[in-house]
């Protein structure tokens, strides 16, 4: 693990998000933790350190970089059909056992991801732009780690990808503050978070807390950012009834526009007890929130099984207005202004201009660069 922390701890920048204190301690403002870090020592995320009464945080590099379908996000109401160049780094404030992505967010804390630092590559913001331009991406998009422990290097990306006229989102676990969120929204667009339980004592096995993160989905509305949210619906952890219909009167209160992802789990890293989430409870799921108020509800990770939840359909008339089969657009009727052509109905979402831009029939699935 010292060598990969020796290569991280070289590509650093002073942070922006941060308050010295007293011994040359200080607390760190970008998430939910508000860590205290003594001189000499890491927050949670293991990334941002005190060196000498400075928070030092990452800069200048990529541990994944790859364009993928917006809706692998995901996101239905942003874009359909388009490239999002997608880019990641190391570590995450929360040690979820089931992580897909474990293997560069668990960086500091797993040994198993001490291999890690040959996924590091130095990257200017401007080289970062110049590929988005290249796979013709519209959004350039900060995932595969926390985004919000990484967030000065994706601002200084995000500003030249607004310069470019392209658009910005953050795929992320919520677990924002008032500091970061300030930092962060003039240079975003969208903002996908992840709701993971409505059951705290759930959410503090996963490193973090559950009111943290439905502060988070409020401050991120509250800033004018276009919010998708995602539950990944893991059998016997948050798959009952209750808790399904809990989390859906949560966001059906905050706005019946929110778009609400039910996704199929899978085994992945250190969860491998759970069965994988069969197509009847992800039906069951998308059901409850429908019948909550949401508008938009969506079923993922099952292409093909979820009969229409995969679609978007107006919540005035029913009539569908974009068709989906996992990542790929089959169809897509929306108006220039994001409208329904049947009855009229305004769709909640960021859409193109130009329904004729709309992407197609596309591969479906990511591209790697590096």
């Amino acid at each position: 693990m010292s060598s990969l922390a020796n290569v991280l701890d070289d590509l650093t920048v002073e942070g922006r998000l941060y308050e010295k204190l007293e011994d040359n301690s200080l607390r760190c403002f970008a998430c939910g933790h508000r860590c205290l870090i003594r001189e000499g020592k890491r927050g949670i995320c293991q990334v941002r350190f005190n060196e000498g009464g400075t928070l030092h945080v990452p800069h200048g590099y990529v541990a994944a970089l790859q364009v993928d379908p917006i809706e692998k996000k995901p996101f239905s109401h942003v874009m359909p059909g388009s490239n999002a160049l997608t880019f990641g780094m190391l570590g995450c404030d929360y040690h979820c056992i089931g992580c897909q992505n474990w293997f560069t967010s668990q960086f500091g804390r797993d040994a198993n991801s001490s291999s890690a630092v040959s996924l590091v590559r130095k990257i200017t913001p401007a080289q970062i732009v110049d590929h988005a331009r290249m796979t013709k991406a519209s959004v350039v998009v900060s995932s595969y780690n926390e985004p919000l422990i990484t967030s000065e290097w994706a601002v200084e990306i995000f500003k030249e990808a607004k310069q470019a006229g392209l658009m910005c989102a953050y795929v992320s676990n919520g677990n924002n503050t008032p500091e970061v969120m300030k930092y962060i929204a003039p240079y975003l667009d969208a903002y996908k978070i992840d709701l993971k339980c409505m059951n705290d004592t759930n959410y503090r096995k996963l490193g973090g807390v559950l009111q943290n993160t439905l502060d988070g989905i409020k401050r991120a509305r509250e800033a004018g950012l276009w919010v998708e949210v995602v539950t990944l619906v893991i059998p016997g952890f948050n798959d009952s009834n209750e808790e399904l219909w809990e989390a859906a009167r949560f966001l059906a209160g905050l706005s019946l526009d929110i778009p609400w992802h039910v996704t199929a789990f899978h085994k992945d890293y250190k969860m491998t007890e759970p069965d994988n989430t069969d197509a009847q409870t992800l039906i069951r799921a998308a059901e409850i929130g429908r019948e909550a108020g949401l508008r938009y509800v969506y079923a993922g990770n099952l292409p093909g099984n979820v009969e229409a939840y995969e679609n978007t359909h107006c919540p005035r008339c029913s009539y569908r207005l974009v068709k989906r089969s996992g990542y790929v657009i089959q169809e897509y009727k929306l108006t220039g202004d994001g409208k329904c052509p049947k009855c009229g109905e305004k769709i909640a979402g960021l859409w193109p201009k130009d329904p004729s831009t709309a992407g197609l029939n596309g591969i479906g699935h990511p591209l790697p660069i590096w």
